[in-house]
């Protein structure tokens, strides 16, 4: 509907009146009985002459699309549900910002407007005031908002509708919007009133949501996503629910609702469970059910014991078949760490998974997953969608072409953590590493005194949370709230990001020289400088069989060594003189050698984005000595 010509407006506007005309109940008065009769929402051709005199008028050639509209029809009846009726050629008037909006709308330009905010700041004194009976809706035509064509954008604004002023390219796009607009909303109108709103119109946009169904499942996802979006303009049946699930998966969250697919028993277990996701993500737990129907109290029940999962973190996806088995094999990788090797699980698997039912695009299930979803980032959903899923692949000309596999995200070796600015999450960290033992084994070798294995899977901001307090019998204890995984082949780590005590060599016991019995394991502790006792401050301790074979301490110019430190980790020569502290360039190269003689790394992605077990260290430090003094501060909320 581009061709703005009188050929090109005729069929549009009879098939929107007929359509109207037909949509009527017969025993309702539309008040419009002569539209009906006739089924035509339009009135006669505007004459050139009354064209022209418009233009003189106003002073302006009228944009091509309204022109040629108005010599179809000199005004138009019911342009969607809340503009009843469109100027024509002696009705546009002049708005001459007749209400004032543009105090409010884009309000004060400041050097921060921008280009559309001086557009719109002149648009309610230029415009011309198109609508003539509406439900408080104006529509502007704005000549100084213009197209290449020469076409006027055009606005609407409503008092009750709590938003800016829509734009539309042109009139012609305004008018095709509210074309679909009265689809839209006829369709729910008709539901309401046991009839069936179906015309040519609807029966192919309905075909071309099945065509963009089957090219989602292909891996023509961006084609199908482009259909589904217009057909549920349209209002039609199963196009929003199947675009919502392309949505989701690229990383879209607002107004993903998944159109009634939620409360469907057949495929609530897949979509219930990212809705409430992102309840609790938002922090809208206490709400949560509210806007979701859950028609039984079976079903609501069942709601809430999903919530209760989800707020907890221990919510599982499941999935059928050769993919289910895949998403558990992923999910063991992912809760040690291992979150990449979790993708190509998932992507290698992704032929085989079978959907719920004929509405079912992709597993969007997963994103609701505490260990899987994080992986979904937008760029891995772009892979997902596509990939041929559902029995489409190798299918002659049903699929689009193979995707590129996303890049993997996690950079290698250790060195990556010298690259955290000033004030971000793992700026400051202490970790340990050991050889030749799983991460559930560590609470048993650096475990503190009553702790007997990991916890479920958390963030290391929850598991901070779940160790908070002080043991009264040892308030000077510096236990760490460690996260947990796989630091390489036969590597295992428990780190802290943070640590909230100050790095103090005198007392510092390394946690690995304990855990290193029978092994190899290594300490390292760097704090960020930013004032303090901690400022600048990295530690390196190399244990082997219960002895610390090494360790060097690089505070500042200061450097203290014991025993033989490696030429390769000297740290006279890896932190060089003159070198500005907060470009961490020594502490880079020691993680980069680190990480190169033991073939180890840490998980970036799980650290910053992911989940994982934890659990509470033994302390870091050791007991006061005879005559020693330490303070012990606590600090709580006033509470009137």
């Amino acid at each position: 509907m581009t061709t703005e010509t009188v050929d090109g407006w005729r069929p549009f506007l009879e098939r929107w009146s007929g359509e109207w005309a037909d949509a009527q109940a017969p025993d309702a008065g539309s008040g419009d009985e002569e539209a009906v009769r006739a089924r035509w929402l339009g009135f006669a051709p505007a004459s050139e002459e009354r064209i022209r005199a418009l233009e003189e008028r106003i002073g302006h050639r009228l944009p091509p699309s309204y022109r040629t509209f108005l010599a179809v029809t000199d005004g138009w009846r019911h342009a969607g549900a809340f503009v009843w009726l469109l100027a024509g050629t002696e009705r546009a008037r002049p708005h001459e910002d007749a209400s004032g909006l543009s105090e409010y709308f884009p309000g004060e330009l400041d050097d921060d407007s921008t280009p559309e905010d001086e557009l719109l700041a002149g648009m309610w004194h230029r415009a011309l005031e198109l609508q003539v009976e509406s439900d408080a809706v104006y529509v502007l035509l704005d000549p100084g908002d213009t197209g290449d064509a020469g076409e006027w954008a055009l606005y609407t604004w409503a008092p009750w509708h709590a938003a800016p002023p829509e734009r539309y390219a042109s009139f012609r796009a305004f008018l095709e919007a509210m074309y679909r607009e009265f689809h839209r909303l006829q369709g729910d109108r008709s539901l309401r009133e046991g009839r069936e709103f179906v015309n040519a119109t609807t029966r192919a946009v309905d075909a071309s949501v099945e065509t963009a169904r089957l090219d989602a499942l292909s891996g023509r996802h961006e084609e199908a996503a482009a259909v589904l979006a217009d057909a549920a303009e349209y209002g039609r049946p199963r196009a929003k629910g199947l675009h919502d699930q392309l949505r989701r998966l690229l990383g879209e969250t607002s107004l993903v609702s998944f159109d009634g697919l939620a409360s469907d028993p057949l495929y609530a277990p897949e979509f219930l469970p990212v809705l409430l996701a992102e309840r609790v993500r938002t922090q809208r737990s206490d709400s949560a059910l509210v806007g979701i129907p859950v028609a039984t109290r079976t079903a609501r029940e069942s709601a809430q014991d999903l919530l209760r999962q989800l707020s907890e973190g221990t919510f599982r996806y499941l999935a059928d078949g050769p993919f289910g088995e895949a998403v558990e094999r992923a999910r063991e990788q992912a809760r040690w760490g291992d979150t990449d090797a979790a993708w190509h699980t998932l992507r290698t698997a992704l032929p085989e998974w079978r959907p719920l039912g004929p509405d079912h695009l992709a597993p969007v299930g997963l994103c609701a997953d505490p260990l899987l979803g994080p992986l979904i980032t937008r760029e891995r959903g772009r892979e997902l969608l596509a990939i041929p899923r559902a029995a489409r692949a190798g299918q002659a000309g049903q699929q689009g072409e193979p995707p590129a596999p996303t890049a993997d995200l996690d950079p290698p070796g250790l060195a990556w953590l010298a690259d955290q600015g000033p004030g971000r999450f793992l700026s400051s960290y202490r970790f340990v590493l050991v050889e030749g033992v799983e991460p559930d084994e560590l609470p048993g070798l650096i475990g503190a005194e009553g702790v007997t294995g990991l916890s479920d899977p958390a963030t290391p901001w929850e598991a901070r949370l779940r160790s908070r307090g002080v043991r009264p019998d040892t308030p000077w204890a510096d236990e760490a709230a460690t996260v947990v995984g796989r630091a390489g082949p036969g590597w295992s780590f428990a780190l802290e990001p943070g640590p909230g005590a100050h790095l103090d060599e005198r007392r510092l016991v390394p946690p690995g020289i304990v855990a290193s019995r029978g092994r190899r394991a290594v300490t390292v502790w760097s704090a960020a400088g930013g004032g303090g006792l901690s400022s600048g401050v990295f530690h390196l301790s190399v244990a082997e069989d219960g002895e610390e074979r090494y360790a060097f301490t690089v505070r500042g110019a200061t450097r203290t060594k014991r025993g033989t430190v490696p030429y390769e980790l000297d740290p006279d020569r890896l932190f060089a003189g003159g070198e500005s502290p907060e470009g961490r360039l020594g502490e880079r190269r020691t993680l980069e050698v680190l990480g190169d003689r033991l073939g180890v790394r840490l998980p970036r992605f799980a650290l910053e984005h992911g989940r994982l077990h934890s659990f509470r260290t033994r302390p870091w430090n050791r007991a006061p000595g005879p005559g020693e003094v330490y303070l012990t501060v606590r600090m709580t909320p006033l509470r009137p």
